[in-house]
């Protein structure tokens, strides 16, 4: 069972940057791909980011390509999400996920360890 924690969300201005942080215990981070989803208010949630178990085989959603840079230290068990030029549309409770299978990818389904999330709200 592994258990992931988030945090680093806040209140930004439009512009500015976040760094949120995801911490795993109970388990080896290294045995999971990771990824980011996030959930706006009255919206599903959706994927942001995702990074391989190595750091490799990154990619975005198309609203977070340029933006956003996933990483991950697999010594230290975190993995992050670098915000930059925040938009008011990037409010949401962002999640860290953590998935056994190889290949996953940008489904919800794809992923076994969820955190309880970090807001972020980005004002205009």
């Amino acid at each position: 069972q592994v258990l992931l924690v988030e945090s680093g969300g806040g209140l930004v201005q439009a512009g500015g940057s976040l760094r949120l942080s995801c911490a795993a215990s109970g388990g080896t981070l290294s045995s999971y791909a990771m990824a980011w989803f996030r959930q706006a208010p009255g919206k599903e949630r959706e994927f942001v980011a995702r990074i391989g178990r190595t750091g490799a085989a990154r990619y975005y959603a198309d609203s977070a390509q340029g933006r956003f840079t996933v990483s991950r230290d697999n010594a230290k068990n975190t993995v992050t999400l670098q915000m930059n030029s925040l938009k008011p549309e990037d409010t949401a409770v962002y999640y860290c996920a953590a998935a056994r299978r190889v290949g996953a990818g940008p489904r919800e389904a794809d992923y076994d360890y969820w955190g309880q999330g970090t807001q972020v709200t980005v004002s205009s």
